[in-house]
């Protein structure tokens, strides 16, 4: 497969997550990832997916769009590691968000389905001077 397919391929993959998470709906996103998935990022560091679904489920987190660009993937095997841009609004604990990221999504290939197993979220460097306070 040429780097191009794989990237197309991917990008749907990372489609499908993408409305199983604006779903804010556990069930549903449990079809796009393992059952050992974890979410890392600046704020919380490594947030199991118990962590992750609890806020959901009680209404803390919630999105209303999700978008992402993949720009990069390398597969090895049965792992593939799928780099890209991500953008999203919500809220959380009933206040708008909107976040702009470097995303990197490691897949484990299951019974010929592609499912993630870590998400890494990294806020581009804007993002990080809008939520760095002043000194």
């Amino acid at each position: 497969m040429t780097e191009e397919q794989l990237k197309k391929q991917f990008q749907q993959i990372e489609e499908n997550f993408n409305k199983a998470v604006i779903s804010d709906k556990v069930e549903e996103i449990k079809k796009c990832i393992t059952s050992d998935w974890v979410l890392v990022d600046s704020q919380g560091g490594i947030i199991p997916q118990e962590g992750f679904f609890k806020v959901l489920e009680q209404g803390l987190l919630s999105h209303s769009t999700m978008t992402k660009k993949v720009l990069r993937v390398k597969v090895y095997g049965t792992i593939a590691l799928v780099t890209g841009r991500g953008q999203n609004t919500g809220t959380w604990k009933g206040k708008p968000m909107e976040t702009d990221e470097w995303i990197t999504d490691v897949y484990k290939k299951e019974n010929d389905k592609w499912l993630c197993v870590l998400t890494h979220l990294t806020p581009e460097k804007n993002q990080v001077e809008k939520f760095t306070p002043s000194k």
